[in-house]
């Protein structure tokens, strides 16, 4: 419902975690522990998504991925996270940023290999229309703005 009034704040920890990925079961590995809440949804955000992710030590945010019509930003909350691009490794702590513009292929992803749980917020464009996600590092592929989510590898096959 369109007029539908939201609470306007809400304590994160009241949100249900979705654990896992929908990513093709021979690359879902490093990513089934992470934990991310939807931050955006309860509250009626419909421009942008925000989610407060959790990953457990060793697990990874994300395959290394980059959009090519929607932008990310990732705020470090606690712990201490690797986010790996092309240009190699960068150590993020907490308050530290992270930017990824539409269409920069600079694949990107963040892995936990500390000791200790790390959470952060990602912030980005929803289901921006005729998106691509590219993952540099395997032979995959997903237009993330159809649904369902259809993985494919560069030559257009379905896992």
């Amino acid at each position: 419902m369109p007029n539908e009034i939201k609470p306007p704040a809400l304590d994160p920890v009241t949100i249900e975690p979705r654990t896992g990925t929908s990513y093709p079961a021979q690359f879902a590995g490093p990513v089934e522990n992470r934990q991310k809440r939807a931050l955006g949804d309860p509250l009626g955000l419909t421009q942008f998504g925000v989610n407060l992710v959790t990953l457990p030590p060793g697990c990874w945010s994300s395959l290394r991925h980059w959009h090519s019509a929607e932008d990310e930003f990732v705020y470090v909350i606690s712990g201490e996270i690797s986010l790996v691009t092309n240009a190699g490794e960068q150590r993020l702590r907490p308050g530290m940023v992270a930017g990824f513009p539409a269409g920069n292929a600079n694949g990107h992803h963040l892995i936990n290999n500390g000791s200790t749980e790390a959470t952060y917020l990602e912030v980005g464009t929803r289901e921006a229309e005729g998106d691509e996600v590219d993952y540099p590092d395997i032979d995959m592929m997903l237009e993330s703005s159809k649904r369902p989510l259809r993985f494919t590898n560069r030559e257009g096959e379905p896992y």
